[in-house]
């Protein structure tokens, strides 16, 4: 009884459970949806060899000493925009994006060790000791930190990892406590962005309702003027950053827009994922017999499209067991920051809290036809050795801080 409660006090298994059992699971189905791929059968060992490093390398980070945290943030910060400006110079295209680099026929994606290096510098910015978020100036340097990697990622170009860190950038400033003037400020541009996706209409009407609830703040004209000049600038902003897109990436979201409109091209990956998923029923096809997968009706289906494997040979039973999986990791990171009294801890725990919860809707999201494909791959599920090792870093992050709590709450 004395070793198991030393276990439990020291090793959260409510955290490296789900992640474990998600990645075998991850593993069936890209095995599932490459065995009649034979230029892709050898994936299927090459996430296992993923999976084996990034275990050794969530064991490397939970025994790390936990204060060390504090110090490797800003390093891995700086390192991780240096690689995604190598990856600009020197990185392989692979999809229409410039996102790989490449040492001794390895290749990985900086922007998904970048992840871990923003999360860090923004927790480091806003736990220092005289910040003020209520200071438009804090505001805008914490904003800075997580937008100068979005804006590299958005020249490679990648979307999908871009809004992940503009919903991490958000979320981390919530639970800061950012006053309702301050979210006011940074959720209005990206709601004006949004709108204008949808044409000039919506655009101007947006704009009119940001100028209504600004004139219910009741600023000084200064302040009033420079933040309708940023959602002006947001608007035109989102243009170039379309037009900046690579091709299939506009088509998706236009096709998201108006799914009709090319169902035979970039809407074709979204109507076939219904498909797979609806036909699962209750209890799925079973394993290696969905005729969607089997037959290849989505082109890379291990990859974003992993929980259509998932849905179609094991059904609703195994979909709500992965989503269930993903709800316990993530409530569990949510009571380890609550508890968290370092506030640079808490708000690493919610960063990391942020990038699984984003990605696992974003990623159901697409495979059901409410959100646009974007490129998210599901976290521990998809097939990727930079995800899967990035994802179980952050998991390691998280547990070393549960190792150590006592000292810290």
């Amino acid at each position: 009884m004395r070793i198991d409660y030393k276990l439990q006090d020291k090793f959260d298994l409510w955290l490296i459970f789900p992640a474990l059992m998600l990645i075998c699971i991850g593993l069936a189905a890209i095995y599932s949806s490459t065995i009649n791929h034979p230029s892709v059968q050898s994936n299927f060992q090459r996430q296992l060899t993923w999976g084996i490093i990034s275990v050794i390398a969530f064991f490397i980070i939970y025994s790390l000493p936990t204060n060390s945290l504090k110090y490797i943030g800003i390093p891995a910060y700086v390192l991780s925009i240096l690689l995604l400006i190598a990856v600009l110079l020197i990185g392989r295209k692979v999809s229409g994006a410039k996102s790989w680099l490449y040492f001794s026929g390895i290749g990985f994606q900086p922007s998904e060790f970048a992840k871990i290096g923003t999360i860090f510098a923004i927790a480091a910015f806003l736990s220092r000791s005289n910040s003020n978020i209520e200071s438009l100036k804090d505001i805008a340097i914490a904003l800075a930190i997580g937008l100068l990697p979005v804006a590299l990622i958005l020249l490679e170009p990648d979307m999908g990892t871009s809004i992940t860190f503009l919903g991490l950038i958000l979320i981390l400033l919530f639970w800061k406590g950012i006053s309702l003037f301050g979210l006011f400020v940074v959720l209005s541009p990206g709601f004006v962005a949004l709108s204008s996706l949808f044409g000039v209409y919506y655009f101007i009407g947006a704009f009119v309702i940001v100028l209504f609830v600004l004139l219910l703040f009741q600023k000084d004209i200064l302040t009033s003027g420079s933040i309708l000049a940023l959602n002006l600038g947001a608007g035109f902003f989102t243009e170039v950053v379309f037009k900046a897109l690579s091709p299939h990436q506009q088509n998706r979201i236009q096709s998201f827009i108006d799914p009709g409109a090319d169902p035979l091209g970039a809407g074709y990956n979204a109507i076939q994922a219904k498909v797979a998923i609806g036909s699962g029923g209750l209890f799925g096809k079973g394993f290696l017999a969905g005729n969607q997968t089997q037959l290849q009706f989505i082109p890379e289906q291990w990859t974003d499209f992993i929980f259509c494997v998932v849905g179609e040979e094991f059904g609703f039973i195994g979909s709500f067991f992965v989503l269930g999986l993903f709800m316990v990791m993530i409530l569990r990171i949510l009571k380890i920051a609550t508890l968290a009294k370092d506030e640079f801890l808490s708000l690493v725990l919610v960063g990391i809290l942020v990038i699984y919860f984003i990605h696992l809707m974003i990623n159901i999201g697409m495979v059901v036809g409410i959100m646009p494909i974007i490129g998210i791959p599901l976290p521990f599920v998809s097939y990727g050795g930079s995800s899967l090792v990035v994802n179980m870093l952050l998991l390691g992050i998280a547990a070393n801080i549960y190792r150590t709590r006592k000292n810290y709450t």
